[in-house]
């Protein structure tokens, strides 16, 4: 069962997302604008203890923040997206600066021509920043038939449960 607040975040997300080419390059856009924050917050090195092996960063502190605000509405998303950003983690410490530019670019280009070429609306966290954070999960969601994007509403696989 999905927790309430996110089907109201689906919802609106969901508005902004009703074209299947622009939800397929969100497939590819949001993991790389993920890893490169990741990547780019992990330039900061702050003072503490290392973490998981890793040095304490202003990455470690936004996926580990992230991260707890997943669990606070679904153990499920907090637990797929640690399997995917924990890595990144650690990813992010040999990317190439360039490398880490380059993907910025790319995913960022992407993301824009969904929404302005095939779309045409805005990205939803331009009216709401905190749908930022819900994309990477809403995307899960349409993955595990939690959330139903033709319907806008709780999949049959969540509805069942």
């Amino acid at each position: 069962m999905l927790h309430p607040q996110l089907q109201t975040w689906f919802a609106e997300y969901n508005e902004s997302h009703q074209h299947p080419t622009n939800r397929l390059t969100h497939k590819f856009a949001i993991p790389v604008i993920v890893f490169h924050i990741v990547a780019m917050l992990s330039w900061v090195r702050l003072p503490g203890p290392e973490l998981l092996g890793l040095p304490m960063s202003l990455g470690v502190v936004f996926a580990v923040g992230t991260l707890l605000f997943y669990l606070r509405y679904s153990m499920k998303y907090a637990l797929l997206m640690a399997v995917s950003v924990i890595p990144m983690l650690y990813l992010a410490e040999v990317t190439p600066v360039w490398t880490v530019f380059a993907l910025a670019v790319a995913g960022w280009l992407v993301q824009l021509a969904g929404h302005v070429v095939w779309e045409k609306k805005s990205p939803a966290f331009l009216r709401n920043l905190l749908q930022a954070l819900i994309g990477p999960i809403y995307f899960l969601a349409l993955l595990t038939g939690d959330w139903s994007a033709e319907t806008g509403t709780v999949g049959e696989k969540a509805a069942a449960a």
